[in-house]
């Protein structure tokens, strides 16, 4: 299975496939799109609504990573399901500790 994380020239940009609505937020795990690019399946409890799905996601995954809220950013997609995130700094740091929450039946890609 293709990785969902990807180095960038200033961190980590991330393929994020996101399910609103969801009893908590969580990483659900990795999974493949239509393509076969890799995706990081994250649940958010915020509804996709009024952006507010789009900001549970970068308060998630900033706190996930281990970086300020400033440091990450929707790249692509904020109006789809499949996002695009940049989170800034040191890219190896963040995608271990996004790595270490996947469900421990899938292992890192």
């Amino acid at each position: 299975m293709t990785s969902p994380f990807t180095d960038s020239a200033d961190g980590l940009r991330i393929a994020v496939r996101v399910t609103p609505r969801a009893k908590r937020s969580e990483i659900a795990g990795t999974g493949t799109d239509a393509e076969g690019r890799g995706l990081l399946l994250v649940r958010l409890a915020a509804p996709p609504v009024e952006g507010a799905a789009n900001k549970a996601l970068l308060r998630f995954l900033a706190e996930a990573a281990g970086v300020p809220r400033s440091a990450v950013r929707i790249v692509s997609g904020d109006t789809a399901r499949t996002t695009i995130v940049s989170v800034a700094g040191d890219a190896e740091a963040a995608r271990a500790r996004l790595e270490a929450l996947l469900p421990s039946s899938q292992s890192p890609a």
